[in-house]
């Protein structure tokens, strides 16, 4: 039943865009039939139950970190994770780098932009992501490769509203670039509109594995 949902999801979505199969609060178990079905893209948002799963599971399942991540938890995820989705603040950054060169890897990320209108989202400033891109000081950071922006649209059911949000990442995306390849918007409820933005990656939990199981 997953792998037929991540089919059809998958058949939908234009080349060049891939599927996150958002896993968080699900057992190993549906992780297990999905990657059997042939996914290979996880997000997970919590570090404890991410390192859990990663131990438990096969080895070439790609990881990203798609919450809120605080800085003294990056540590714990720093030696495998693929990609950390929403890195919030140069502070957060700097941290990513230092738990980086002590893996001796180098972590690529996607620089979070808070365009929702909603106070609980997280995020640069759009403003504020120019003037850190235009400084130059992310240079310094060694062991991050930033590749891309990453934002969530205000939940809504008003589709002009999350369609402006995410026109409006897209069109700071094509305004920073540099070699930036990835635009993570679009949840199970918005990534249609999602892809129209520029999307490169997608975000989907609750289509492909049904609501959440909260412990």
């Amino acid at each position: 039943m997953v792998s037929e949902r991540i089919n059809s999801i998958k058949q939908a979505l234009p080349e060049g865009v891939r599927l996150v199969a958002v896993s968080k609060y699900h057992p190993a178990s549906l992780i297990q039939e999905a990657y059997d079905g042939g996914q290979r893209i996880f997000g997970e948002s919590h570090v404890q139950e991410l390192v859990g799963k990663y131990e438990a599971l096969p080895k070439d399942i790609e990881w990203h970190f798609i919450g809120h991540l605080q800085t003294n938890k990056v540590k714990y995820i720093a030696p495998f994770i693929s990609l950390i989705h929403a890195v919030d603040s140069e502070h957060l950054l700097k941290e990513i780098d230092k738990q980086a060169k002590r893996c001796q890897r180098t972590i690529p990320v996607l620089l979070e932009v808070r365009v929702a209108q909603e106070e609980t989202k997280y995020g640069f400033d759009p403003n504020e992501l120019l003037l850190f891109m235009e400084s130059g000081k992310w240079k310094q950071y060694t062991n991050v490769s930033i590749v891309g922006l990453m934002c969530m649209a205000t939940n809504t059911d008003d589709k002009a509203l999350i369609a402006s949000e995410f026109e409006q990442a897209h069109q700071l995306f094509l305004q920073i670039k540099a070699q930036w390849t990835e635009c993570s918007w679009g949840m199970s409820n918005d990534y249609m509109i999602a892809i129209q933005y520029g999307s490169t990656m997608v975000r989907i939990g609750s289509l492909i594995f049904g609501e959440r199981t909260y412990n």
